[in-house]
């Protein structure tokens, strides 16, 4: 059901990366509302905006504690636009429709974590913004709803491509979001509350509120397992049976991988125990998925496969010879499910657009470890040659496909690659020279040819023995992040040999 936006109210905080939207939404003739700040800096954009405050007849009251809460302003998010009901009362009491809510919340965690006194941090409990976001999620039929800046570049697309419009499934996948970034940040007020006055250990179990279903088992048979989340946001599934705890744990591994490669080329990846086993990238998907599984037929066994392409008929009929746990894809075809169903128990999921989080959880010990996920991914613009011989074009595609590939292997991990496509990997070593010899023989026993190949290492090298090692199978340019005391001698022995290196100045420890 598409939508064209005729109204919108924006109101946020941090303005940063709003003009383009703002600009779009004016050119597009839509009718914009705003408050305080922002609707300063719409109107320095001399674009033409109304007051929230013409429509409530309040001003801004209480230092700014009360703005945007008021009937005539919920009422025009929420009054579903079908109701024959609800379109009377918008009439009878004047509330315009609001189409589009652009919400950025008051800065809480940052408040916190600078070390601001108590009344400081209560004042930057966002009280209207939270109820703009969840009022106009509850009405995504209706409305849309933005619920944070790092969502303005992909509004701005999504407006774009649909001329001022806007689907369903867009604005079901808005609210999604919406409920996330609101969830997330009540957690963090709880926390806040808690912190000195309670265990804080209950609130840790916060994921206990969410959508649940209890697994077959654990990652072993002995262990009980359930999953908090809402799968059906994130995947349609189109076949097979239910997934297992260490079904999702290699989805979730497959998923972060193939994020990688969102801008690429057709690209197929196997992931067998959270590590690749085969990816590449190429002109087809029949020839990405031919090209992946050469890495290492004998993994791929029981594997769990992900694209970032649609699998038509020709794709389908290489996949179905090998035996794999799921297949994950953003479309498939007619004749390629009749292909790919023919297996009972092959689950094949469609994915759906959903922006996840950022953040990651670990249990350790008596508590639970958090940190950002890690999101930075280096291109070739963010290599930095270090030796007398620079790498050729060729070397730094590869270089730049073998690091993205390196930052999802455990640690310690080398990553051999070429044209696009993984030879081998050393996955999980506690030495890096081991690392490396692994991929090496694995490469050799499946025929791989390692002259001008490149190696990827997701941390330094304190010595030079890796770059030896690789230097005498073949390997023409490495790229690491840097760092080591002892750089030196790796470049040194690099120039002396002939051999390219690059580093990126970021590790990629992954455990």
């Amino acid at each position: 059901m598409s939508k064209k936006i005729s109204s919108a109210l924006i109101s946020v905080y941090s303005k940063e990366g709003l003009e383009p939207l703002v600009r779009l939404l004016h050119k597009n003739e839509v009718k914009l509302y705003s408050t305080g700040g922002t609707q300063t800096f719409i109107e320095n954009l001399n674009i033409p905006v109304t007051a929230v405050e013409s429509l409530t007849g309040y001003p801004s009251i209480f230092g700014g504690r009360v703005k945007t809460l008021h009937p005539v302003v919920f009422g025009g998010i929420l009054y579903r636009r079908e109701d024959e009901g609800d379109k009377a009362q918008a009439a009878e009491y004047d509330i315009p429709a609001l189409d589009m809510v652009v919400v950025d919340l008051y800065p809480f965690e940052d408040t916190v974590a600078s070390g601001a006194k108590p009344a400081e941090i209560i004042e930057k409990i966002d009280i209207g913004g939270i109820a703009l976001i969840r009022a106009t999620a509850k009405n995504f039929k209706d409305t849309l709803i933005v619920s944070s800046r790092e969502q303005y570049t992909d509004t701005l697309n999504i407006l774009t491509q649909k001329e001022g419009k806007t689907d369903l499934a867009d604005r079901r996948r808005y609210a999604a979001a919406a409920f996330g970034v609101s969830s997330h940040y009540d957690t963090a007020i709880n926390r806040w509350f808690l912190k000195g006055e309670a265990d804080e250990s209950d609130s840790v179990r916060d994921f206990e509120k969410l959508p649940s279903q209890t697994l077959r088992y654990g990652e072993n048979p002995h262990q009980v397992a359930t999953f908090y989340g809402d799968l059906d946001a994130m995947f349609v599934k189109l076949h097979g049976k239910e997934l297992s705890y260490n079904n999702l744990v290699d989805v979730d591994a497959c998923v972060g991988l193939i994020d990688e490669f969102q801008d690429a080329g057709p690209t197929f990846a196997i992931i067998k125990h959270t590590n690749a086993c085969g990816i590449a990238t190429a002109d087809t998907a029949r020839q990405a998925y031919v090209n992946a599984l050469s890495c290492d037929p004998v993994s791929a066994f029981g594997g769990v496969i992900i694209t970032n392409t649609n699998v038509d008929a020709a794709t389908a009929e290489e996949l179905n010879k090998l035996f794999m746990e799921i297949l994950i894809a953003p479309a498939y075809s007619e004749d390629a499910l009749k292909i790919l169903q023919s297996k009972k128990n092959r689950i094949l999921l469609k994915r759906k657009p959903l922006q996840l989080s950022g953040e990651m959880f670990k249990t350790v010990l008596n508590g639970v470890l958090q940190q950002d996920k890690d999101n930075v991914t280096e291109t070739t613009s963010d290599m930095t040659t270090v030796t007398e011989k620079e790498p050729t074009e060729a070397e730094l595609i590869a270089l730049e496909f073998a690091t993205k590939v390196c930052k999802h292997t455990k640690s310690n991990t080398i990553v051999l690659a070429k044209e696009n496509q993984l030879l081998a990997s050393g996955t999980g070593q506690t030495s890096r020279v081991d690392a490396l010899r692994q991929a090496i023989d694995k490469a050799k026993n499946f025929g791989f040819d390692l002259q001008g190949a490149v190696m990827a290492s997701d941390a330094f090298f304190p010595f030079p023995d890796c770059v030896e090692i690789a230097k005498e199978a073949g390997i023409t340019a490495v790229v690491q992040p840097g760092g080591s005391i002892r750089d030196k001698d790796s470049i040194a022995y690099c120039d002396a040999n002939g051999v390219a290196m690059v580093t990126t100045g970021v590790r990629h420890f992954k455990h």
